[in-house]
């Protein structure tokens, strides 16, 4: 168990920086701690104290849309994780390094089948992308072309609490967060209303990768705020918003054809 547990630590957990200790920061005067945690600031407590009376830690899955060697997709990921990991959530964020592009065989590539069980594993999503030509990135369209509407009789996406923030290059835009809730909406998520977009993204961050005192950090803290926020409203009843008449109609028709 503890070997199973340092290696999720390592691969999914990586802006951890070594540390996993609830109550301990990351760094000295790590902003994450001192703005989420209740040792620190705890500036979102509303939020904190939503989470801690849930039967469990909220399974939060993040996305992020590059692979270069200085993303910073990666490092507002990161952070994002942080301040969600820092309000008590269980958050993972995918490599999506050496993930194929969809063809006919790469559903049994070992990259797209660890995503999936990722998307299946999770409560909530936090997408991640840089804006490329107006759109979302290749990589992040990569990854959630292999995210399926359905895995047999497990639909991995439906239902689930989608939030959305993008980096730009430039000046501030939205197409790459208007992709993406489109994209979330035929997932079958539910996508909170607020949303993050950082202009300049090169200018944002320090040397070490972390998120300078900008006003667009706050905005970044209040859509993590949200996505626990209702994630919460609506732990546990998965089924309830799952349970629709054409759905139980086609539950019926494959139990049909079963007998």
């Amino acid at each position: 168990m503890i070997r199973q547990m340092s290696s999720t630590i390592s691969k999914y957990q990586p802006y951890l920086a070594g540390l996993n200790q609830p109550g301990k920061q990351l760094v000295p005067d790590d902003w994450t701690f001192d703005i989420a945690n209740e040792n620190g600031r705890d500036e979102l407590r509303d939020a904190r104290l939503m989470h801690a009376v849930l039967p469990s830690k909220l399974k939060v899955l993040v996305l992020y849309g590059s692979v270069r060697q200085r993303s910073y997709s990666q490092l507002l990921s990161f952070e994002i994780a942080r301040i969600l990991h820092h309000i008590g959530a269980d958050v993972r964020v995918f490599n999506p390094h050496g993930l194929p592009l969809k063809d006919d065989n790469s559903e049994h590539h070992p990259k797209v089948q660890e995503l999936r069980q990722l998307v299946s594993w999770s409560e909530a999503n936090f997408w991640v992308s840089p804006e490329q030509h107006g759109a979302i990135s290749g990589i992040m369209k990569t990854q959630i072309d292999h995210i399926p509407l359905s895995l047999g009789s497990v639909r991995p996406t439906q239902g689930k609490i989608l939030a959305v923030a993008q980096v730009n290059g430039g000046s501030q835009s939205f197409n790459a967060v208007n992709t993406l809730r489109l994209l979330g909406r035929w997932m079958r998520m539910h996508t909170i209303p607020n949303q993050s977009s950082v202009p300049k993204a090169w200018t944002a961050f320090s040397p070490e990768g972390r998120f300078l005192p900008i006003s667009n950090r706050e905005r970044v803290v209040d859509v993590c705020e949200e996505l626990v926020k209702v994630s919460c409203l609506f732990y546990g009843k998965h089924d309830l918003f799952a349970r629709r008449l054409l759905s139980q109609e086609e539950k019926e028709n494959n139990n049909k054809k079963s007998d």
